[in-house]
C-alpha cells in the first residue's frame, strides 16, 4: 500500500512556516501537523507537573505519556482545551530548551508519524524533512531575515497582549530571543535545524503569504507530475 503523500515545511522561529503549512493543507484538503505544538504540549505538562527543564528522563516520560487531540484548529489534552495555554512565551521558551534532548525527540517521533494518513499531510517544524518524513514528496525550507522574523513575532505578541491586556516585550528583546532559539536549534546534536539536501528553499522576507503558498502548491503539482512519469 502506497503511503499518503507528505509535504514538509521546515524553518526557524517566526519564519511563517505554520501559516504557510496550514494554508497549503487547507488548499489541498490535507491533514496538518504542527510539530512545534507537540513540544509545547510537553513543556506545558512539564510546567504543570514541576518537571525540571534539565530532567531529560522526566521530560521523555512526559513526551511518551501525552495524548493530545486535534480538531477544528483546537488542541485538547487531559480533557481541557489547551490551544491558547501552550502559546505563552513561557511555554515556548521551555519547548525550545527541551527539544535539544534526543530522548524527548525520540519519544515524539512515532506520534508525529502517526499523523500521516490519506489524502495527505502537510507537516511543519524543524526536522520534518530531515528526520521525521525523509521520504516526503515535497520538502520546503522557509526562512526570512532576522529583522522580518522579529517584526512578525513582535506583531503577534502585540495582538496577544492587546487581547489579554498583557505587556508586550520590545522588538529588540524579541530579536534577541529569536537569535537564542536559532542558536539552540542549529547547534543541538539531536536533529539540528537544517534544510534537507533535496529541499526547496524560500526566503519569505519580501514575499506575501499568498506568494509563498502559490510557490509551494506549484512545486507540489510539479512533484506529482514527475512521480506520474
Amino acid at each position: 500500500m502506497t503511503a499518503a503523500p507528505v509535504i514538509t515545511v521546515d524553518g526557524p522561529t517566526a519564519s511563517g512556516k505554520g501559516t504557510i503549512a496550514q494554508r497549503v493543507a487547507d488548499s489541498l484538503r490535507f491533514h496538518y501537523l504542527d510539530s512545534g505544538a507537540l513540544y509545547r504540549l510537553v513543556a506545558w505538562r512539564a510546567l504543570r507537573d514541576a518537571v525540571g527543564a534539565d530532567d531529560a528522563d522526566g521530560l521523555a516520560h512526559v513526551a511518551t505519556a501525552i495524548k493530545p487531540r486535534f480538531s477544528d484548529g483546537l488542541i485538547s489534552m487531559d480533557g481541557a482545551d489547551v490551544t491558547d495555554a501552550i502559546r505563552t512565551e513561557e511555554v515556548g521558551q521551555l519547548a525550545s530548551k527541551i527539544a535539544v534532548f534526543e530522548s524527548v525527540r525520540r519519544a515524539l517521533l512515532e506520534l508525529q508519524r502517526s499523523r500521516r494518513s490519506p489524502p495527505g499531510l502537510v507537516a511543519d517544524g524543524r526536522d520534518m524533512g530531515t528526520v521525521v518524513f525523509p521520504d516526503a514528496q515535497l520538502k520546503v525550507f522557509l526562512t526570512a531575515s532576522a529583522f522580518a522574523r522579529a517584526e512578525r513575532r513582535h506583531n503577534q505578541l502585540i495582538a496577544k497582549g492587546l487581547s489579554a491586556n498583557m505587556p508586550t516585550p520590545s522588538q529588540e528583546h524579541v530579536r534577541r530571543e529569536i537569535h537564542a532559539r536559532d542558536e539552540r536549534d542549529a547547534q543541538r546534536t539531536a536533529s539540528p535545524l537544517k534544510a534537507a539536501e533535496d529541499a526547496f528553499r524560500i526566503d519569505s522576507s519580501e514575499l506575501s503569504v499568498d506568494e509563498v503558498v502559490a510557490l509551494v502548491l506549484k512545486w507540489y503539482a510539479q512533484s506529482q507530475e514527475h512521480a506520474a512519469r
